[in-house]
């Protein structure tokens, strides 16, 4: 069984919940994980009319932030296509709360509730539509697993 038809489907299924999320943010400002955040973040930014930037992550030996944007005092909405260990979405985070970010919220369209409670500790909520017990390779929840590369998620970015 999949959730969703695939990264956009995932993040058209997020709208409602982040609207109402956002609607309590002052200056919301989308930060989708690349790669593959941005086909998630593109239908919340187009529905709610809200700016995106990108998050770059070295996945390498010893994961790390490569690159936020300026967050000092302002609510941030960090989109990604889900979690399975929450490594990425931990890491992108703590980097906004040590950049001055007010609030941070996590949207994604799969958290499992096992992941969930190593996050609480690093965001002020967490948005969900799927929260499965336990995890599983994020390739199960979508009918297409529609991945793009750095390149694309960056080209992406840049014409908006």
């Amino acid at each position: 069984m999949t959730g969703f038809a695939n990264l956009a489907d995932g993040g058209a299924q997020l709208v409602a919940a982040v609207s109402d999320v956002a609607s309590a943010l002052r200056d919301p400002l989308l930060l989708a994980i690349i790669p593959n955040g941005v086909p998630v973040a593109e239908p919340l930014a187009d529905a709610l009319s809200l700016p995106l930037a990108g998050a770059g992550l070295d996945r390498e030996d010893d994961p790390r932030v490569t690159e936020v944007p300026d967050v000092v005092g302002r609510d941030v909405i960090v989109v990604d296509d889900g979690v399975e260990t929450g490594t990425a979405s931990r890491l992108v985070g703590a980097a906004l709360r040590s950049g001055g970010a007010a609030r941070v919220v996590l949207a994604v369209p799969v958290c499992p509730r096992q992941a969930e409670a190593g996050l609480s500790t690093v965001y002020d909520e967490i948005v969900a539509i799927d929260r499965p017990l336990a995890r599983r390779d994020l390739r199960w929840h979508y009918a297409d697993f529609d991945t793009i590369d750095e390149a694309e998620a960056r080209r992406r970015l840049d014409a908006r």
